[in-house]
């Protein structure tokens, strides 16, 4: 009898190689904190102005555009499709939802506004390989939309927590009830974000197709 192993199937070589990819396109926390993103002066303003305005639910993802005082210029938020978690794919829809709420910025020679990303999930705090997947993607979004990369925020039941900074708190959470823009912080429950053409309109949530 003659022992030895099969060869591999195409199909596990094409599924081994897809994993491997993924994987190279996640952002480990040093990696993240070694990259220089800009700290956010009042995270807690931040969080809790987008979660009033877009009131996460797990998987919903918050894209937010800050200009160079901070300030909400644009945002947009979407729900996560049922997928394996991919940089790339993560990146792309980005990068579409950018480019649905606010010009490029690629003529300028150094970035003035920066994007921020929340996201509300289910489990506790510490880093996934789902977060890092978001990491590369929004860092990568930001590259090819002239933008500065901004913090990666995560909601949870345990309340929001800023990768990579150790700053977070217990309110809001995913399971708080949304304050009325009115009663939040004053920047981000006022402010009414401009078009491309220059006029005000209130802010549109984008929802993922």
């Amino acid at each position: 009898m003659t022992l030895g192993f099969a060869p591999p199937t195409a199909t596990s070589l094409r599924s081994s190689s897809e994993s491997a990819s993924r994987l190279a396109r996640v952002l480990e926390p040093a990696e993240w904190s070694a990259a220089g993103i800009p700290l956010l002066r009042n995270p807690r303003e931040v969080v809790s102005g987008l979660h009033s305005r877009h009131t996460p639910t797990p998987s919903t993802a918050v894209l937010a555009i800050l200009d160079h005082e901070e300030r909400l210029a644009a945002s947009a938020s979407f729900v996560r499709r049922p997928t394996p978690a991919d940089g790339w794919e993560f990146r792309n829809a980005l990068l579409a939802h950018l480019r649905r709420v606010i010009p490029h910025d690629l003529r300028r020679r150094t970035p003035v506004r920066t994007a921020v990303l929340l996201y509300c999930r289910e489990g506790d705090e510490r880093w996934t390989e789902e977060d890092g997947a978001w990491m590369w993607g929004l860092r990568d979004a930001c590259t090819l939309h002239g933008l500065r990369c901004g913090a990666y925020i995560t909601l949870t039941r345990g309340g929001w927590q800023v990768l990579g900074e150790g700053r977070g708190g217990r309110r809001p959470s995913s399971d708080s009830i949304p304050l009325p823009l009115g009663d939040g912080p004053a920047e981000l429950g006022l402010l009414t974000p401009r078009i491309a053409s220059g006029a005000t309109e209130p802010l549109r949530r984008a929802a993922a197709r």
